[in-house]
């Protein structure tokens, strides 16, 4: 019952910040497929910064192309939270290693394992949903959510070079963020004392979950960047140039640069930070009341 409940409010919270924060995850793609070092003047596909690609976005291609390819994070992604929570619990439970109490390394390594074990659920709908944010069209020609989930299927299968392509890159972005996501918060909020005061409690943690989700998005960042690549579209028609994480991420510190695998960065800090933070305080809130609660 506990677990249901508590995926119910991740589930509500989830769906209100993927429609809220859904433009900033689409900038962040179009950094992360923009492969020219060089802008050409005029060029509406090259983005300088994030004002940049807004303001083209909306001249070519309408206010509700900030929202292309939502379906199916709104599909999965509010699910997701209550696998990744339920996870983490029963990996916390694996990973004790003997002690009575979890550790930095206890929260650590069931965080990475939820990681893993929901890059696997969600990958599939991440190769629909960068297909479709990868589209420069006008919002009225581009093509709906199943219409391209069958289109990759018909043509690419479900395997690694269709609606499985770059899960190994998924699973290294997911699993390390979370890794660092629920090692640094449950260990950081052990350590900094808490705070009588409910009002301060809450910001205080609240601090410590936007410091969380900034840390863990510093550093898998550059594991992002070879999904995008290798799950959207290819710099030449019929040609393969990304396959795999490590050879992608190589291709792009050689070509463009070691600044080019943390293309992106900005925008996906400005909405995993508090998106961050706020999911992993409900789950907080949620998890002490019922457990109070039903302490069974």
């Amino acid at each position: 019952m506990m677990s249901g409940v508590i995926g119910f409010h991740l589930l509500t919270s989830g769906f209100v910040e993927v429609c809220i924060m859904h433009p900033l995850d689409l900038v962040k793609t179009r950094f992360q497929i923009q492969s020219k070092k060089i802008s050409v003047p005029g060029d509406p596909n090259y983005y300088t910064g994030i004002a940049d690609c807004m303001k083209k976005m909306y001249q070519n291609e309408g206010f509700f192309a900030f929202w292309k390819g939502v379906l199916p994070p709104i599909l999965v992604e509010t699910p997701k939270r209550a696998v990744k929570f339920f996870t983490f619990e029963q990996y916390k439970k694996l990973f004790l290693f003997g002690s009575s109490a979890p550790t930095p390394l206890t929260f650590s390594l069931a965080g990475l394992g939820a990681g893993v074990t929901e890059a696997i659920l969600v990958n599939p709908f991440e190769v629909v949903k960068v297909s479709l944010q990868a589209n420069r069209s006008h919002l009225k020609e581009v093509p709906s959510t199943w219409t391209v989930t069958k289109q990759i299927v018909s043509t690419q299968g479900i395997g690694f070079q269709g609606l499985n392509k770059g899960v190994t890159a998924t699973i290294a972005r997911n699993g390390v963020f979370n890794m660092i996501y629920f090692g640094f918060y449950h260990s950081m909020k052990g350590y900094l004392p808490e705070y009588k005061d409910p009002v301060q409690e809450f910001f205080r943690k609240v601090g410590i979950g936007f410091v969380s989700g900034t840390l863990a998005s510093c550093v898998n960042i550059p594991f992002d960047v070879a999904k995008s690549r290798i799950q959207g579209p290819q710099p030449v028609a019929g040609e393969i140039k990304y396959r795999t994480t490590l050879s992608s991420m190589a291709i792009v510190y050689r070509e463009e640069g070691w600044r080019a695998l943390y293309k992106g960065l900005l925008p996906k800090v400005l909405r995993l930070g508090p998106g961050g933070a706020i999911m992993l305080v409900v789950y907080d809130y949620m998890y002490h009341y019922l457990t109070l609660r039903f302490p069974d």
